[in-house]
């Protein structure tokens, strides 16, 4: 049975189309309407290749209070992301390949987002043996990575960097360096001198991007393979230090959060730990500096670093509670409203789709006949105010709550299915 979304608009087009579906791949655009079998009406919003997220923490398996495959992949969709990457910092660690097929074969069943899976670069993320690379790649790994952990180990991660190399794969780092970083719980600066509580400088994120760097090039430079990808980058000084290496050709990437690029250390005034992230929010000198990155290229992409926690616990005084912030499936509102014009749609669109892929060597997404169907159907008008309490995630809360945004997603469509509709 084919699938046929009409009443849409490509990029840049006013006029009204429609496209068909058949077997989980877009067979043709305004075909006679007796190929289209089951419609459904796009509302007249603009459609575009459904989101790729590269960076999500979905807590299972073993945090399920927080979030489960369920509710983060039901969230992911329900922001117009088609493919999700989590991160494997869970309990147990990802380091097993049968943790892999399990949460694999479990997401398959769900019909949400499509999950792929990043598993640890060392054996239980302590970042002192390599875990078993091969046997994860083969049992479905997209990416390795310790995220959550620093690899304070340059020996390890120079070993996990040409073996991943060998294999293909990119490698994934969490760039801080744990010593300059020390116990700070947000951006060393004017506020946090002024609150008297522990920074973060971001010396400590440029320091280790630096030293992930020169590993880069020493393995480059003796006809290594290694690709290294730098998460959730936060300021101006660790931007340069990766402008720098692809100046000098290394094979280097790295992506921003719409948190580090719409929000300032100035939130912790009011010592809310919903605003407590790692890497911390900085000034709005490094949020600037960051949206030139997107603008001139450094930046590769666009990742949530979607981290859900308990209500209970980001209540904890600023000290204890946890670090990250929950928001997947307002993301692209909150880009589309902050940055669609500044950047330009297709700009934004490429590092919230193509961006995410070039990064873990996979094709492009595209709205040709024969490309896979995956999709999204946004309104790029109507605005909305957040309301967390909405939300699909267990999480009920993010920084954006009250806001009033526009370009919410309308219908997600993944493999062919329809995985989101707004009107339920």
């Amino acid at each position: 049975m084919n699938l046929t979304i009409t009443n849409v608009k490509r990029l840049g087009s006013s006029e009204r189309e429609s496209v068909t579906i058949e077997d989980g791949k877009i067979l043709g655009w305004n075909l006679p309407e007796d190929q289209h079998g089951e419609t459904v009406d796009g509302r007249g919003g603009t459609i575009i290749p459904a989101l790729t997220e590269p960076h999500a923490h979905l807590r299972e398996p073993g945090q399920t209070e927080k979030e489960d495959l369920a509710s983060g992949l039901a969230a992911a969709a329900a922001g117009g992301y088609g493919n999700v990457v989590c991160m494997p910092n869970t309990t147990p660690v990802i380091d097993d390949p049968a943790i892999i097929r399990t949460l694999q074969d479990k997401a398959a069943a769900l019909g949400l987002a499509r999950l792929h899976v990043s598993a640890a670069l060392t054996k239980g993320q302590k970042g002192e043996q390599l875990a078993e690379l091969s046997a994860l790649k083969e049992a479905g790994a997209v990416m390795f990575t310790d995220d959550g952990r620093t690899n304070e180990n340059a020996r390890v991660l120079r070993l996990g960097l040409e073996y991943a190399g060998s294999l293909g794969m990119v490698v994934s780092v969490h760039a801080e360096d744990a010593t300059l970083r020390a116990d700070g719980v947000m951006n060393e600066g004017e506020v946090s001198q002024a609150l008297g509580v522990p920074g973060n400088p971001t010396a400590a994120e440029a320091a280790r991007i630096a030293r992930d760097v020169e590993i880069v090039a020493w393995l480059h430079e003796r006809g290594n393979s290694p690709r290294l990808h730098v998460q959730h980058l936060s300021s101006a000084a660790g931007l340069e230090r990766v402008r720098e290496a692809k100046r000098r050709g290394l094979p280097v990437t790295c992506e921003v959060s719409p948190h580090h690029l719409t929000l300032t250390d100035e939130k912790l005034r009011s010592f809310d730990a919903v605003y407590k992230v790692a890497p911390p929010l900085r000034t709005q000198a490094d949020a600037d500096a960051l949206f030139e990155g997107l603008l001139d290229g450094t930046v590769d992409c666009i990742g949530t670093d979607h981290a859900p926690h308990t209500r209970a616990e980001k209540e904890r005084d600023l000290l204890e509670a946890p670090f990250g912030i929950p928001y997947i499936e307002v993301a692209w509102p909150v880009m589309y409203t902050r940055f669609a014009e500044k950047l330009g749609l297709e700009k934004l669109v490429d590092l919230m789709t193509a961006g995410p892929a070039r990064v873990l060597g996979w094709p492009e997404p595209s709205l040709e006949a024969g490309a896979p169907a995956d999709l999204l159907v946004f309104d790029p008008d109507t605005e909305r105010k957040v309301n967390p309490a909405t939300f699909q995630s267990k999480a009920k809360f993010c920084p954006y709550a009250g806001e009033t945004l526009k370009g919410w997603p309308v219908l997600t469509v993944v493999g062919g299915v329809v995985a989101y509709s707004s009107e339920g």
